[in-house]
């Protein structure tokens, strides 16, 4: 199977580096030029467009920043559905709302061509690592068809149901990530303000019941976690203009239907206050910093 790839920012370019070590052929394109040429070094092969990529593969993989720009490169005049075979399979595994990944998916059918949401979680630990959760919305044939390929980069593959469900599930996760992250900025600072050492606090969270991700993995003081992106400097895994994206995304899909998401509307003020003063090219958990102020 011939596979393309378009997107070789954080995510993109650590997977793609999993499905070459898995073997596959992957053709890429990215507008970041240096970003294609370590691709290559690797083993992919450098295509001229997204057009071009869709025309050289079998499965197109895309792994994006926004919903407009993953509209551009699926429908316009270069992209990829007018390069597609109607045979290809097209998988985008960008975090974009329900309704932009449902009208991809009708575009793509009205030439035959099938389409899957598959965004994807694990940060770019999870992609260097191949440990990512791919969270799929497709009819279950399309889910058996492209399981094998997501595996390559992934150790969780769920099917949540039909198109768009994938993006559901993936807006509320990232959601959740936003409250949990701004839930133990809030905790560990008021620790430490209170006197607590830092590590303290945190290994007694993380045997506790407080537990969680954000506590745990990604911890947002510097020092607590050594891999996380705290203890060097805030290097961004995901951004908190990303964070708040995605944010936006999850509030935006609640309003429409008029679902409450109070705390998420909480989290959604604190990344933009955050970005704000400057930090938005950091990582999300660098949202400590608005409790770390005097």
């Amino acid at each position: 199977m011939r596979i393309g790839f378009i997107g070789l920012g954080n995510m993109g370019a650590p997977m793609v580096a999993n499905l070459l070590k898995a073997g596959l052929p992957v053709s890429v394109f990215d507008i970041n030029a240096a970003a294609v040429s370590a691709a290559v070094a690797g083993g992919a092969v450098a295509a001229s467009s997204a057009k071009d990529v869709a025309a050289q593969a079998d499965l197109v993989l895309t792994a994006l920043p926004s919903p407009q720009l993953v509209k551009r490169v699926y429908l316009a005049d270069d992209g990829i559905l007018a390069g597609a075979g109607k045979d290809a399979v097209l998988v985008d595994c960008s975090t974009i709302d329900p309704h932009t990944a449902r009208e991809l998916v009708d575009a793509a059918a009205a030439d035959g061509r099938r389409m899957a949401d598959a965004p994807i979680s694990g940060g770019t630990l999870g992609a260097k690592a191949g440990t990512l959760t791919f969270m799929v919305g497709a009819d279950a044939e399309l889910f058996a068809h492209i399981e094998p390929v997501l595996k390559t980069m992934g150790q969780n593959v769920i099917h949540c149901g039909g198109p768009g469900s994938g993006q559901v599930v993936k807006i509320c996760n990232n959601l959740l990530l936003a409250i949990s992250m701004t839930g133990t900025s809030e905790v560990m600072a008021l620790g430490v303000r209170l006197g607590v050492d830092p590590k303290v606090l945190a290994s007694a969270i993380n045997t506790s019941s407080g537990r969680c991700f954000s506590s745990d993995t990604m911890n947002p003081w510097p020092g607590v976690s050594p891999d996380a992106p705290a203890s060097h400097g805030y290097a961004p895994g995901g951004t908190a203009e990303i964070m708040l994206k995605d944010v936006n995304l999850a509030v935006d899909a609640a309003r429409e239907v008029k679902q409450p998401v109070i705390l998420g509307a909480v989290s959604q003020q604190l990344y933009q206050m955050l970005i704000a003063r400057g930090w938005g090219d950091k990582d999300l958990s660098a949202i400590i910093q608005l409790y770390r102020e005097r």
